[in-house]
């Protein structure tokens, strides 16, 4: 039997696990080792190590029942049917409901840019002419304020949707199920950074009288459009259909042209066109009301991990699970590391707000980033940042979605379906892609960039979990 006198008569063999640094001072001292990069379950925090263990135990049973979830989610295929007001589209809405973006937030303790989408909303639908007395409407108890994620709705930064907004609604044909998202200003100055100013009023509503009515009409003519084909191209194209949208909007475009020459006047064409044209994003509140539609298919299994929404108010982010129903798990929201536009820095920046992570949910936006080598320069980072930002998120995911292929990474299909379990036991966080508002109303939109959603959401449900499993 060798001894250890005898293993240190030959050359040292090192196998290194855990922190790389012993493994970098070896290599310097021209050692030979090889590194194994690991790290204990969920960091090694002992409460969430207990809980996961709990979990690992019934195994068997949520992987049958996740792999439910995530059949509807792959089968899903949503398809832009029509655009109409929201009061009209949307069931139980009310002329005084307003919705918002992320988890529940009352008047009192929404950020600078929710309240000045608020205020714009209110004066846009004749409820207040000024912005004092929109304030003051919406302090007195007389509005109802209720996220867009428990109406079916999803709305990109603020999210507001009040009564006569127009919005996409979107079925997902293979469950039955809609979903709906208000429509896109363009960047800059716009509501749903919390800008109200005249001429933001004024594009709203001409959005309402003009545009949507064409939309309408043009999408009837095309007895819908297939949402599906035209992520899948985008993303063959440069998008991730988060933050970049140049060619899934040329898409949609060429798409619902034909139709929108058929059902417009010379003179209303002309204007829709141009607008369409100009709004390099305008396809993402399509792709956030057809990711919504695919996850809502999935959402309410018992017994599923997978998470099916996430969302931003600017105070808190929040998360829902598929097997906990409606509940929702929040925390802090966090800032965003990004670049500005020019006079702006970080100083000005609000926290993390909107529903689009829907996107990264559904597997898009910062999933598919490596799609998007081009996003790196409105978010930041590098290209190999955006390549290793969607590796890492396989590792957190049950599934791959083989009808969005990445050509960076030889077309492999991209990353979906956020595991609950795995964001835990690896301690890795979704990474979102994401636009940044002033944190004052009035001003609108400083920049764009990254940031992770906060593991205290995800150890809070997974907490909730473990309770309502052991049941």
């Amino acid at each position: 039997m060798a001894t250890a006198r005898d293993l240190l008569k030959g050359p040292v063999k090192v196998i290194n696990v855990g922190l790389d640094s012993f493994a970098e001072n070896l290599t310097s001292l021209g050692v030979p080792n090889v590194h194994l990069d690991w790290k204990p379950p969920a960091n090694g925090d002992p409460e969430m190590i207990k809980i996961l263990s709990i979990l690992w135990e019934k195994d068997e049973y949520i992987k049958r029942v996740n792999e439910q979830a995530v059949s509807r989610m792959l089968q899903a295929r949503p398809k832009l049917v029509d655009i109409k007001p929201a009061k009209e589209a949307i069931p139980g809405f009310e002329p005084n409901l307003i919705l918002h973006a992320g988890p529940p937030i009352s008047w009192d303790r929404m950020c600078g840019p929710m309240r000045g989408a608020v205020i714009g909303a209110l004066i846009y639908e004749g409820m207040a002419d000024t912005p004092q007395k929109a304030e003051e409407l919406a302090a007195s108890g007389e509005i109802k304020f209720a996220p867009c994620h428990e109406y079916g709705a999803v709305g990109p930064m603020a999210g507001i949707i009040s009564a006569s907004m127009p919005i996409f609604v979107v079925k997902n044909e293979a469950g039955e199920n809609k979903a709906y998202s208000n429509l896109n200003e363009g960047l800059g100055k716009v509501l749903r950074f919390g800008a109200y100013s005249s001429d933001v009023i004024q594009r709203l509503n001409w959005m309402r009288d003009v545009l949507a009515p064409a939309l309408s009409r043009a999408v009837n003519e095309l007895d819908g459009v297939d949402i599906v084909s035209i992520t899948a191209k985008a993303l063959q194209m440069g998008d991730e259909c988060h933050n970049r949208n140049t060619a899934a909007t040329s898409l949609f475009i060429k798409a619902i042209l034909p139709a929108l020459l058929k059902v417009c006047e010379d003179s209303e064409l002309k204007e829709v066109v141009e607008f369409l044209v100009s709004n390099d994003h305008f396809y993402l509140n399509i792709s956030m009301a057809a990711c919504k539609a695919v996850l809502d298919a999935a959402h309410g299994i018992e017994g599923s991990t997978l998470v099916t929404a996430m969302c931003r108010n600017g105070v808190e982010f929040g998360i829902r699970v598929s097997g906990l129903g409606d509940e929702w798990f929040t925390a802090p929201a966090p800032h965003v590391s990004g670049l500005y536009f020019p006079g702006f820095s970080d100083s000005d920046a609000n926290p993390d707000l909107g529903d689009s992570a829907i996107t990264e949910t559904c597997g898009l936006g910062g999933f598919a980033m490596a799609a998007a080598p081009a996003i790196v320069q409105f978010v930041g980072g590098t290209v190999g940042d955006a390549v290793n930002y969607t590796k890492e998120m396989y590792d957190i995911t049950m599934a791959v979605n083989p009808a969005y292929t990445i050509p960076l990474l030889d077309f492999q299909p991209t990353p979906v379906g956020i595991d609950l379990v795995k964001v835990v036991e690896t301690g890795t966080s979704p990474i979102i892609n994401t636009g940044i508002a002033h944190r004052e109303a009035g001003i609108g939109q400083v920049g764009a960039g990254l940031v992770r959603a906060p593991m205290e959401c995800f150890k809070a449900a997974i907490s909730r979990f473990a309770e309502v499993t052991c049941e």
